[in-house]
């Protein structure tokens, strides 16, 4: 049976993605209750309507489950809106807990197949927008030729809400931007990047080997958002960048802010993982920061810490540190790392 590897954008990854569905496995074989997972899919989905298309199930099967949920626990699970479903905090609290089951089911699944000496499973891994042109095509090409049983969901997100899908049981497995320390999370890689900002070949910085926020401020800026966190630290540690008036673009969209680059004339605040494919081809160039407290950015690959990560995820967590670092590397002209 062929296997693929998806992009997909959960529900979780929020301003300009869209929501399309993971590949799962099999309803007809798992081993956590129907109605749980009948439930599951309606919160994921906001209505029994779509839930039922996305499960190939009949409407009036999952609602009749649902509601016999209800009645057995004693408490309402959904609102039932004109629009559609949400969640009531007892309804929350269940559905965390399926989450949990059907990761934990996966991973089973997984134990079973490398007990058989067959590398087969699927794994839920959450990562940044600037990821999608870069590090996740190399790492679906090389599990796809090394691993061909092994499959994918990748939902791109902000750093917020990447951390909150691990939490919640969404992910098996994230590369976050800037992750904060918790307890709850188990950080397997990280490595420091250094905070500069990228314009064209043939922009008047181009040629500097540093570059001060007082001498990037003097032309066109494309801003991140406050969505995410570099912009956060930004407003946090340099203020001043933003009392005055100025001449930027402020933008959710990190592709939209490599295109005002791209164009000669803007100048982007960002590390050099962002750009990697950019700075690859010599697209875009990267100048460090210069000013005193400008600290580096970091990325990490984390993981739940309140459960040891199976083989599977262990496997695709490897390759995906592979990746990033080669990605790194390209970026900065070092060549390609082996593994």
């Amino acid at each position: 049976m062929a296997v693929h590897h998806h992009l997909c954008r959960d529900a979780y990854a929020k301003s300009v993605h869209s929501v399309c569905t993971s590949t799962r496995p099999s309803m007809r074989h798992s081993l956590v209750p129907a109605a749980l997972r009948y439930a599951d899919q309606v919160a994921r989905s906001g209505s029994i309507q779509k839930a039922a298309r996305e499960l190939h199930v009949a409407a009036s099967a999952i609602n009749r489950q649902i509601l016999q949920l209800e009645e057995e626990l004693g408490v309402p699970l959904f609102e039932r809106l004109p629009r559609g479903m949400r969640l009531t905090p007892s309804g929350d609290a269940l559905i965390t807990l399926a989450r949990h089951w059907l990761q934990d089911e996966r991973g089973v699944v997984a134990e079973i197949r490398r007990l058989q000496g067959v590398h087969q499973g699927h794994v839920s891994l959450v990562a940044m927008d600037s990821h999608a042109t870069s590090v996740m095509p190399a790492l679906v090409r090389d599990l796809g030729a090394q691993h061909p049983l092994v499959s994918l969901s990748i939902a791109l997100a902000t750093p917020d809400d990447a951390e909150a899908a691990l939490m919640t049981g969404q992910a098996d497995l994230a590369a976050i931007f800037n992750l904060k320390p918790r307890r709850e999370l188990l950080v397997l890689w990280k490595s420091a990047l250094p905070l500069g900002c990228v314009v064209a070949p043939a922009h008047p910085l181009a040629q500097r080997e540093t570059v001060s926020f007082q001498e990037a401020m003097a032309y066109p800026l494309a801003l991140q958002s406050k969505a995410l966190t570099i912009r956060r630290y930004l407003e946090a540690q340099y203020s001043w960048l933003f009392k005055e008036p100025r001449r930027y673009t402020e933008t959710n969209s990190l592709q939209l802010a490599k295109q005002l680059a791209l164009g000669g004339t803007h100048v982007v605040f960002t590390s050099e993982l962002d750009v990697a494919a950019e700075l690859t081809t010599g697209q875009l160039v990267f100048i460090p920061i210069r000013d005193r407290g400008a600290e580096p950015q970091e990325i990490s690959v984390a993981v739940d810490a309140t459960k040891p990560p199976g083989p599977i995820v262990k496997l695709v967590s490897e390759r995906l540190i592979a990746a990033l670092q080669d990605c790194l590397a390209a970026a900065r002209g070092q060549g390609v790392r082996t593994v």
